[in-house]
Parts: C-alpha cells; structure tokens; sequence
C-alpha cells in the first residue's frame, strides 16, 4: 500500500504493507532511530511521535492508517523541540536515554493540548487557562515511564521549557522547507 508521509518538514512516499507498525516503517524503512520501542504494546510511551501535532503511540499506529498525515519526531526542528532537548539536558531529564524521544515527544503534544484549553483530570479550574504547575505537568506526562525513575528532573526540564514562552508550542514544521511555522 502506498503511504505518503511528510516527517520533520520531509515528504515521503513508501510502499508499506496494512499491517506494519509507524515505529516499523520509521526505524526499519527511513533509519529514523530516535524514535524507540520498549513495550510494543502501549503502555510506556517510549514510542510517542507526534501525528498531525497530536502525540500517538507509534507501535499502535498502522503507518497505512497514515497517509497525508503530517509526522514530528525527536529528530525534527522546531523551536519547541529545541527548548525541550536543551531543558532536558540541563535538568538530566534522562538517566539511559532511553524513553527520552517518547518523553519529549509528549511534552511537545501535552503543551499544545495546555495552550489549547484542554483540561486534564487535576486541572482545578475548567473556565481559566491551564496552569502548568508541575501537579498537572505529571499528570498529563503520566503516560511515559522513565525505568530509571528521572521524573523530577522531566517535570523540572518540561516546566522551564513551558516557562520559556508560549510561543512556539503550536508550532509545526513548513512541509516545504522543514522550517518551523506559527
């Protein structure tokens, strides 16, 4: 089946078969190895691209279930993604490294559902902007296990990223030149 994709700002056409994984197709077929699987199953985040700049579980994404979407990965450039790897880096947000794409990836996903208004399950006031205390912060990451328990320093590099200026988080890449657009 033929998938056209555009990843960071790239396009893409593959030929793929219904069944194969979106984490498959980027690690096996485009050599995109930031992204990582851990689970396979969707239980630890590790796997988190963001699709049409909402964060998605690749090893549950059929990459035919895809076609004309827009993909973001930790290799990609934007200002956000820039911030977020830098703050990571300062607060050790990572021990092994290893759910570090997946982490950053949903950050990327989480600040544009908060910049958006959309509550989650701590948010204590539905009718004002999302406060992204570092209580909300851990609850709308709580789907992204760090094995080496770095939570704190997540919450930390995540919080000073989202401190850092709001613009940005609805950013996605030009499909043209892969530069980043408001």
């Amino acid at each position: 089946m033929q998938v056209r994709l555009t990843i960071n700002g790239q396009p893409h056409e593959l030929d793929v078969a219904p069944h194969r994984s979106l984490a498959d197709v980027l690690r096996t077929d485009l050599a995109m190895t930031g992204t990582k699987v851990a689970c396979g199953e969707g239980t630890c985040g590790t796997c988190t691209v963001l699709l049409d700049g909402r964060a998605v579980l690749s090893c549950l994404t059929l990459a035919s279930a895809c076609d004309g979407a827009a993909l973001a990965t930790v290799e990609g450039s934007t200002p956000l993604l820039e911030r977020l790897r830098a703050a990571f880096t300062a607060h050790d947000g990572f021990q092994c490294g290893f759910c570090t794409p997946g982490q950053v990836c949903s950050a990327v996903g989480m600040l544009a559902e908060a910049e958006g208004g959309h509550p989650s399950h701590v948010t204590d006031d539905l009718e004002s902007d999302v406060v992204l205390d570092d209580d909300e912060i851990r609850e709308r990451m709580s789907g992204n296990l760090c094995r080496c328990a770095a939570y704190v320093n997540i919450v930390a590099a995540i919080r000073e990223a989202a401190q850092a200026g709001s613009v940005g988080v609805t950013e996605t890449p030009d499909e043209a030149s892969g530069e980043a657009v408001a």
